[in-house]
């Protein structure tokens, strides 16, 4: 009897299938090779090792950059990028000539076009788009140099950390992200040091350029300068604005309640005034929210206790010195409490102490040399002062430049304000220690800044990919489990990612096969779509 042998190869698949699919949807690999180029003797060309370095942050699994190819051993490398492509190519030469071909062609420009072609691929809405930036830490000096073809680099160094972390050098990253779905459209790498408020209207500008976009754009209250709304022109904008302004801490505190009509957005109550403010005209709108306003009294009692404890601290240091006459006494206790927002000295007395010269009981009638004074006094709220920051507790201000309440309400701009966590989103997603990039590591700030690109193409497929789930299963009246097991129509692309693990690409004797796939999985890759399903054989 003839013994049969079977040649039998395992392959780590999981959810990386549904990453390359939605990368081959984009048109991703074809784009970058086509501004890049592609040398006909490169086995692995700059798009693909792009493709590459998206499964690699995806895959979830705190594999930095420099184990690049390590994470490759063992995984359907040749199945996910096609043609002959092993792990052993996706190394670390490999990964740097691709850092530096994404900095030579312009890195705002690459993530735009490859943004713009996967906006119209999964038809993306933007009506309006949000912009924001936020900090990125490295490790190592990273002095500025300039690059071979004599552009400078970003200049990697110290500035306001939005991490809390001012001993580390740092870059900053731009984003502007659409409300639907938190699509990133553009992303831009900047100096360190660099300030928001200095940049975000030329932003805009350019995004304008780029994209023809004639929506409403969304900020927080770095865009709200004099400069920056004279810069912005003709451009619609919403913003808040930032309680520094003389007028708007004066309008916040001087309201009265009864200005106040109910939003339809549960929670908050709006009320309108003009400003011309930097020679705009604009609306003001202020916004009184009840978590807000829970939240803020909150910190001010914490702020009250602490205060509270160094002004009881201060007196007791002021009542132990002495003062030549009363009136230098009551200026220091003057001037001491000019320095507390919410406190006041009550029950202040002045204590006369004379001195004869000599030790022991002065003498009968005996008349002082000297005399001096000590205060007296404790530590008491303020009622106004307190009662001017419980007014101030919850309350905001949005400006807009788009007057006519018909083509946007007080709700409708509340709730595109309320849509810039869409950018924040992002952030946050980038800097989950679980993604390759918590710490950023490479030799050159041109590789340090073209690796931020990789970064946001990460979020921009991540993005994509949850949003067309999302959509699929509320079109489909549809649900999958959550994490608890519960129906949800809404899942997270991240717990999708983590209930695909252990699905292998199996070879038998040349044919390929798919393991593991669960009625659920089968469920949820019919709503990823053909690109996604065709790495689990399914089409």
């Amino acid at each position: 009897v003839g013994t049969l042998i079977m040649n039998i190869q395992v392959q780590d698949l999981n959810h990386l299938g549904i990453i390359a699919g939605i990368i081959d949807e984009m048109g991703l690999v074809g784009e970058i090779d086509r501004q890049v180029g592609k040398h006909p003797q490169q086995i692995v060309s700059t798009g693909e090792a792009v493709k590459a370095m998206i499964l690699n942050g995806l895959g979830f699994v705190s594999a930095p950059l420099y184990l690049f190819g390590q994470f490759f051993e063992g995984k359907a490398t040749e199945h996910l990028l096609g043609g002959e492509i092993r792990a052993e190519h996706l190394n670390d030469d490999r990964l740097g000539r691709g850092l530096d071909d994404l900095w030579a062609v312009g890195l705002t420009e690459l993530f735009s076009s490859v943004a713009m072609q996967a906006y119209r691929q999964f038809s993306v809405s933007a009506k309006s788009v949000h912009l924001d930036s936020s900090s990125f830490m490295v490790y190592g000096k990273y002095e500025t140099e300039e690059a071979e073809d004599g552009t400078e680099a970003i200049a990697i160094t110290y500035g306001y950390s939005k991490d809390h972390r001012p001993d580390l050098k740092q870059f900053l990253v731009d984003l502007i992200c659409t409300g639907d779905g938190d699509v990133p459209l553009f992303l831009r790498v900047g100096d360190g040091n660099e300030s928001d408020k200095a940049v975000f209207a030329q932003l805009m500008q350019q995004f304008r350029q780029q994209w023809d976009f004639e929506g409403i754009y969304v900020a927080d209250s770095a865009l709200y300068s004099e400069d920056n709304l004279q810069e912005l022109g003709a451009l619609r904008w919403i913003t808040r604005v930032p309680l520094t302004l003389k007028a708007a801490q004066a309008l916040v505190d001087s309201i009265d309640s009864s200005a106040f009509q109910p939003s339809q957005l549960s929670g908050y109550r709006i009320a309108e005034c003009c400003s011309n403010y930097a020679g705009v005209q604009q609306r003001w709108l202020v916004i009184e929210s009840d978590k807000r306003r829970d939240s803020d009294l909150k910190q001010l009692d914490k702020r009250l206790d602490k205060q509270c404890q160094q002004a009881q601290q201060q007196l007791r240091h002021l009542m132990t010195q002495e003062f030549h006459c009363p009136q230098d006494a009551q200026q220091t206790a003057a001037q001491l409490v000019q320095n507390w927002p919410y406190h006041c000295l009550d029950q202040l007395e002045l204590i006369a102490l004379n001195h004869y010269g000599s030790t022991g009981r002065p003498r009968k009638h005996q008349s002082p040399q000297s005399i001096s004074y000590r205060l007296k006094a404790v530590v008491l709220n303020d009622p106004a002062a307190l009662a001017l920051a419980q007014r101030r507790c919850g309350r905001f201000i949005l400006a807009t430049n788009v007057l006519a309440p018909e083509a946007l309400s007080h709700d409708d701009a509340l709730q595109e304000y309320k849509g810039q966590q869409s950018p924040e989103r992002g952030f946050r997603f980038l800097k989950d220690p679980l993604f390759f990039t918590s710490s950023v590591f490479l030799k050159t700030p041109q590789r340090v800044a073209a690796l931020a690109l990789v970064m946001g193409l990460c979020l921009l497929v991540y993005t994509l990919g949850q949003r067309l789930l999302r959509q699929s299963l509320i079109q489909s009246q549809a649900t999958i489990p959550n994490q608890l097991g519960k129906p949800t129509s809404s899942p997270t692309l991240r717990w999708v990612f983590q209930s695909f693990q252990a699905i292998h690409l199996v070879w038998v004797n040349g044919i390929k096969q798919i393991s593991n796939l669960t009625e659920t999985r089968l469920k949820i890759l019919r709503f990823m779509g053909a690109a996604c399903q065709k790495y689990y054989l399914l089409c």
